[in-house]
């Protein structure tokens, strides 16, 4: 297609070939390219978390980054976090904890709180509280989903 950049990426372990617009960011490309729903979008300006996800394990905004940027790297999504199990015990204690209400954030803190506990297996509330501070939630104040974390580290 004229106007497009083609580009090679593993997304959730599977390789990916497409040509995209140069200006299409992350996030839209794995949404309505890719069909993979799971990760949100929020402000669009890299501010609330909703679209958090993994980049050659990093953590990054999925809105950010452009889907040329990726070309050649490795995304993790919550679905493909999710379908190896990675977060099963997140998920555990969000659940038992209430740490999730209207769900719209909960993908990307699921997604920081991951990447957290594969740095500090077991970190301290303050480096929990740090480390989700550019995540969002509207609904649950912070507390039971710093519980959650807490609770998720301490297992083993």
């Amino acid at each position: 297609m004229p106007g497009t950049i083609p580009i090679a990426l593993t997304v959730n372990g599977a390789p990916v070939s497409r040509a995209v617009e140069p200006r299409l960011n992350l996030v839209d490309f794995l949404r309505i390219d890719l069909g993979l729903t799971g990760t949100h979008v929020g402000c669009e300006h890299g501010v609330c978390g909703a679209c958090t996800l993994l980049l050659d394990g990093d953590m990054v905004r999925g809105c950010l980054v452009l889907a040329v940027q990726a070309d050649g790297a490795v995304v993790e999504t919550i679905e493909g976090l999710s379908e190896r199990g990675a977060l099963r015990r997140l998920q555990d204690a969000f659940l038992a904890r209430n740490a999730l209400q209207c769900g719209f954030c909960t993908p990307g803190m699921l997604i920081a709180a991951a990447a957290l506990l594969a740095q500090d297996p077991a970190p301290s509330r303050d480096a929990i509280r740090a480390h989700l501070s550019g995540n969002y939630c509207r609904c649950t104040g912070y507390h039971a989903i710093i519980d959650a974390v807490e609770a998720a580290a301490a297992k083993p």
